[in-house]
């Protein structure tokens, strides 16, 4: 019998049995092999998501990856077997922001894999086809589960546009920061991590980063500033990193910003900035492919791997703020 984890209410997390569906038209059946957690997990589980973005009881997991199972009608049966990952954004595929590949800003309404939708903290996910991106054979799944943010930096990446010689700088050492400045230095920028957490320069310089600066020490013109961090104060600092005529790109939501950034500033600093909502297809598939090329590599942002039924105990590592944690996973 499959189990799957689910959240009945706000603080409620259970593990329950489920039997697993026949994919119906144009759908498949995923074995999940790992499933990610991230912040907005944590914000499903205490009630703090936005009501419009979740939709209770709820099968969380919006990161994962796993080998197909079996497909429903209108389905390659090539797929069966095969090693995916796949986006979680339910859109239309119809209106105007679809069309032109920002799928992410759908007009339908919201509905997406682990929010409104079952997700992948289970033994079996159910999927449209449509969503899915195919792995090489021997692709390493536990890795493949980080894809899902390293799409939303893949995003980020694109807009930001950098060059070969460029410099870039990324506010942010966490799992997303590292995401980043792997695909900018796979641009060929010259990547500066600013992050205020000294013990993540090593891993920084792993993934590709020429320093590491902590924030009250940063200073510097960079041609591209990605901000990946989240937290108060980060967006304006994003901008006062980037020189006159650059870019920045803002990827992170601090919910109570006690250093806004005025628009007067924000004039002044004559500066294009772009934010990033999500993944879209297009930036699912520059993810896949640096992935696929070996010019991204998640493998070492792990740091916690768990069975399925310690969900509620992996929720509880990612929170505490006393213990380092990068990618904490699920293993169904």
């Amino acid at each position: 019998m499959s189990r799957e984890i689910r959240v009945d209410q706000p603080g409620r997390l259970r593990v329950v049995p489920a039997q697993p569906a026949e994919p119906g038209h144009g759908e498949v059946l995923i074995d999940v092999a790992w499933s990610g957690i991230c912040g907005s997990d944590l914000e499903l589980h205490a009630g703090t998501r936005p009501e419009a973005f979740v939709r209770y009881p709820v099968v969380p997991g919006h990161e994962w990856s796993g080998t197909v199972r079996s497909v429903g009608p209108g389905v390659d049966r090539a797929l069966t077997g095969r090693k995916v990952v796949g986006e979680g954004f339910r859109y239309c595929g119809r209106c105007r922001p679809c069309l032109d590949g920002d799928t992410t800003l759908c007009t339908s309404d919201y509905d997406e894999t682990g929010f409104t939708q079952p997700g992948a903290w289970s033994d079996h996910l159910l999927l449209p086809a449509r969503l899915l991106h195919v792995l090489h054979d021997a692709a390493d799944l536990r890795a493949a589960a980080l894809l899902e943010p390293a799409s939303c930096m893949a995003a980020a990446a694109l807009k930001a546009a950098a060059c070969p010689g460029e410099s870039a700088a990324v506010v942010g050492g966490g799992t997303l920061g590292m995401l980043a400045v792997q695909l900018l230095a796979a641009a060929g920028a010259q990547v500066t991590v600013v992050d205020p957490r000294e013990e993540r320069a090593d891993l920084a310089k792993r993934c590709g980063a020429a320093g590491f600066t902590a924030p009250e020490l940063a200073a510097g013109s960079f041609d591209v500033v990605v901000e990946a961090a989240g937290a108060s104060g980060t967006g304006r600092l994003a901008v006062d990193l980037t020189r006159r005529g650059g870019r920045t790109v803002l990827t992170g939501l601090a919910h109570d910003d006690a250093d806004p950034l005025p628009p007067a500033d924000l004039v002044a600093a004559a500066v294009t900035v772009h934010t990033v909502f999500g993944a879209s297809s297009k930036a699912w598939s520059h993810a896949v492919r640096a992935f696929s090329a070996g010019l991204l590599d998640p493998e070492p942002l792990i740091t916690h791997e768990l069975p399925l039924e310690d969900a509620e105990r992996a929720l509880g590592i990612l929170a505490d703020p006393r213990t380092p944690t990068g990618k904490v996973l699920l293993h169904p």
